[in-house]
């Protein structure tokens, strides 16, 4: 893997919450994982991985994650059993 799948997964998972994750390269790690994305109208996102299914809301009008965001991400990686990107 790429040293900038493992800086985005470090950035998504990482402790304080950051504010300069990016959407592009969150959808990016999710392709590298295996994730099945799909448009799903206005801003909502499917995103399947590991048999596991969330809609997420792509940030408007910026391109970063919110906190809020990175932390149901983090809760997604944990149930689709994502705990290290190597």
């Amino acid at each position: 893997m790429g040293k900038k799948h493992s800086l985005t997964f470090e950035a998504i998972t990482g402790k304080p919450d950051r504010h300069d994750v990016s959407w592009d390269d969150f959808l990016t790690l999710l392709v590298y994982l295996g994730a099945t994305i799909r448009n799903q109208g206005g801003s909502a996102v499917g995103i399947r991985l590991n048999g596991i299914y969330a809609v997420f809301h792509k940030p408007h009008p910026g391109h970063e994650i919110y906190p809020s965001g990175l932390k149901r991400i983090r809760r997604f990686f944990e149930e689709a059993g994502i705990g290290k990107v190597e």
